[in-house]
């Protein structure tokens, strides 16, 4: 394969958890060279989440830290921000999710940036964006999954509101902001003109739910909490099978629902011949299905499910995806090294290119003399002076 469509873009990413380094991170694997910045001595947060390795090293970092180089920088130190400028103007890009203000004060926002390269990018992640009167309030994942209404819709229908299984909002925005950083560098690009995306953590996961304020505008009722069940479909639920697991079956367009019948073998139930008739027999459809489904074990179910045509499948456990054959042959899993076992691949499969993992999640600093020396032309001494003033 021929080296990644972003090859010969340079990040610089001065962002912790969890977004900005996700979007960054994306772009890595597809060729752009991402410098990371991280605070000497600590480095980033996700390099302490547990579990640790032998050697004190994150599983989480592991994944979060590949494809990236690692160089100090204390962006408390009044030579910093100089510093950091002189390190942006040799990049495409800048990447960072610190609060507008947090920037402002470290001189290190879009204007001070662009008067070190003045076609530079910036990709800016917060809470709530950098304007509105929330700008520079806190907030990380569950607080802008609350924001956006995702909270209020999960859970059960006479429960409280639950967090998701997994905080999504920061894997939505880091993907939303990959995709805007692609758009950014286009339009660059096209006008040779700086650039800034600025990305409210909440908003792309507000973008997500496309039915959320549409319902709400044309009936005038926010969507409530269902549990499982799909307010514009029925049957969709996850239904416990004979063996004890669980199989999501979303009946999405007639044609599911017709084949569904048929292996069900239950006539009597194709008089609710659409969406409508089905919704509002809901707890009648979601009876049957649920007592068919107990009466068989997953896995025979699941291949008469696809032998008649029906989207379904397995409820999933870590361990079921490490070995699941389709993963397996899709390479969807990966092993870089460094102790941890596998992580997740690069996601696509590209006809002209490979999203690849170049290097393993680096050490703190590992690459601060390295890139001030080939970046900058800093010389060892030069290199030395700033770390012994706590520059670097």
């Amino acid at each position: 394969m021929n080296d990644g469509p972003l090859t010969g873009v340079r990040i610089l990413d001065v962002s912790t958890v969890l977004a900005g380094p996700l979007a960054s991170s994306l772009l890595a694997e597809f060729g752009a060279e991402v410098v990371k910045i991280e605070q000497p001595g600590t480095g980033d947060p996700a390099r302490g989440y547990p579990p640790l390795d032998g050697t004190g090293t994150s599983a989480t970092w592991s994944v979060v830290g590949r494809n990236k180089s690692s160089v100090t920088v204390d962006l408390h130190h009044p030579e910093a921000a100089g510093l950091l400028g002189r390190l942006a103007a040799t990049c495409d890009m800048v990447v960072t999710n610190f609060r507008p203000s947090a920037l402002r004060r470290f001189r290190i926002d879009f204007d001070d940036l662009c008067a070190f390269r003045r076609d530079l990018v910036m990709v800016h992640l917060s809470a709530f964006g950098r304007t509105g009167p929330y700008a520079d309030r806190p907030g990380f994942a569950r607080v802008a999954e609350a924001f956006a209404g995702l909270t209020h819709r999960t859970g059960d229908e006479d429960g409280p509101p639950m967090f998701s299984g997994y905080p999504v909002a920061d894997g939505t925005a880091g993907m939303y902001a990959a995709f805007t950083a692609m758009l950014a560098l286009r339009q660059r690009d096209r006008t040779g003109e700086p650039q800034l995306v600025d990305i409210g953590l909440y908003e792309p996961l507000l973008r997500l739910m496309e039915d959320f304020i549409a319902d709400y505008g044309a009936t005038g009722h926010s969507a409530a909490r269902q549990g499982n069940r799909n307010p514009h479909i029925s049957p969709n639920n996850l239904y416990r099978t004979r063996d004890g697991r669980w199989l999501a079956l979303p009946a999405s367009t007639e044609q599911m629902w017709r084949r569904l019948v048929a292996l069900m073998d239950a006539p009597d139930l194709a008089r609710y011949d659409s969406m409508t008739a089905r919704l509002e027999h809901r707890e009648e459809i979601e009876q049957r299905v649920s007592e068919f489904v107990a009466s068989r074990d997953l896995e025979p179910l699941v291949k008469e499910l696809v032998a008649a045509g029906v989207a379904a499948g397995p409820v999933n456990s870590a361990a079921d995806i490490c070995t699941d054959p389709h993963i397996r042959a899709r390479g969807s899993l990966i092993d870089v090294g460094g102790g941890h076992g596998e992580t997740q691949a690069p996601a696509g499969r590209f006809s002209g290119f490979d999203g690849t993992i170049r290097l393993p999640a680096p050490q703190l600093g590992e690459h601060t003399d390295a890139v001030l020396g080939s970046v900058l032309g800093f010389d060892r001494q030069a290199i030395e002076d700033l770390r012994r003033r706590g520059v670097i």
